[in-house]
């Protein structure tokens, strides 16, 4: 939060460019890959997620924060993509996956992102709107393929980073972003994943860390780090996960994977299972965030698909 400048709301908004842009792919061979993790726009992202890591450190779900009128504004608007799913059931297909009915909702929020996005921010920056609205529909999954990966959640993570970029998001919204705003996220984006059965983007099986999510892994262990009973050996015990999944988000996770998933955990989910060897929760989330970095932010299939503009800039880091 770096990036949301101004400690307290009295403060004047930081400086914004005011060339907007409609945010474009820009990286589009595997030689393109050094231009992004030089980019402005890597910087950016990273220190968020960062920020936000830091942020959670040893805090629960249930604790106490702050919610500004934005969060309820970016709430409201989660709220609407989930109705829309209750209004758009899925059809009567012969293949069990990627129900079409997906594209319908799709369409809806296609057609809508923009009036969506311009209601959470305040009047006067409402030209950033078309700018901000491409993440937004980059966040749900792809209405060509009906899939959802670390791609389309990493636009999620780039539309509120933005957010923050303008001064919409503030400090002090910086937990109400995770345990609100991206917990509230999450459940639309399972809700979405059970409806229509989307496929996993570019899933590594059970050689990834999970079909679809990973930075509520990241914030979830952070959550977890010196907790004074629970280590990551129990979170393959379903009592466990059962009891604190309310107060934790990695633990809400594993339960997800419980539910949607048959066999032992450690065939289905090989590689939480080796985490679960781990010694301590800073441990796993130091080697969570170097794995993110290499499986997610440093491939190209990954990469290829964000859009840069003037707030996630393709523009190199000035030394």
């Amino acid at each position: 939060f770096a990036l949301c400048t101004g400690a307290s709301p009295e403060d004047d908004r930081p400086p914004i460019p005011v060339n907007f842009m409609v945010p474009k792919k820009e990286i589009s061979m595997v030689p393109d890959m050094g231009k992004w993790k030089r980019s402005q726009a890597y910087a950016d992202y990273m220190g968020f997620i960062l920020t936000l890591n830091e942020g959670v450190k040893g805090k629960k779900l249930t604790c106490e924060y702050p919610i500004s009128e934005t969060v309820e504004k970016l709430l409201s608007l989660l709220g609407t993509l989930d109705r829309w799913i209750d209004e758009t059931p899925p059809v009567d297909q012969p293949s069990r996956f990627g129900n079409k009915a997906y594209r319908t909702w799709y369409a809806k929020l296609d057609q809508e992102a923009e009036n969506l996005v311009s209601a959470v921010l305040p009047s006067d920056l409402s030209a950033a709107a078309p700018e901000i609205a491409v993440y937004l529909k980059e966040a749900v999954g792809n209405s060509t393929r009906i899939d959802y990966g670390t791609g389309h959640e990493a636009a999620f993570a780039a539309f509120l980073c933005c957010l923050c970029k303008v001064g919409a998001l503030r400090v002090e919204d910086q937990l109400a972003l995770i345990f609100k705003v991206f917990d509230r996220y999450l459940q639309v984006m399972r809700k979405l994943q059970k409806t229509y059965r989307m496929e996993p983007a570019g899933s590594q099986g059970v050689w990834g860390l999970d079909d679809f999510q990973f930075l509520p892994f990241i914030w979830g262990s952070s959550q977890l780090i010196d907790h004074p009973t629970l280590e990551p050996r129990h979170f393959v015990e379903e009592k466990v996960v059962n009891e604190y999944h309310q107060d934790y988000m990695f633990l809400e996770c594993i339960k997800f994977i419980n539910e949607m998933k048959t066999g032992p955990f450690a065939e289905h989910s090989n590689q939480l299972w080796n985490i679960s060897a781990v010694p301590s929760w800073s441990k796993v989330n130091q080697g969570l965030i170097r794995m993110y970095k290499a499986e997610c932010l440093e491939k190209f299939p990954v990469i290829q698909h964000f859009k840069f503009g003037s707030l996630l800039s393709i523009q190199s880091v000035k030394p």
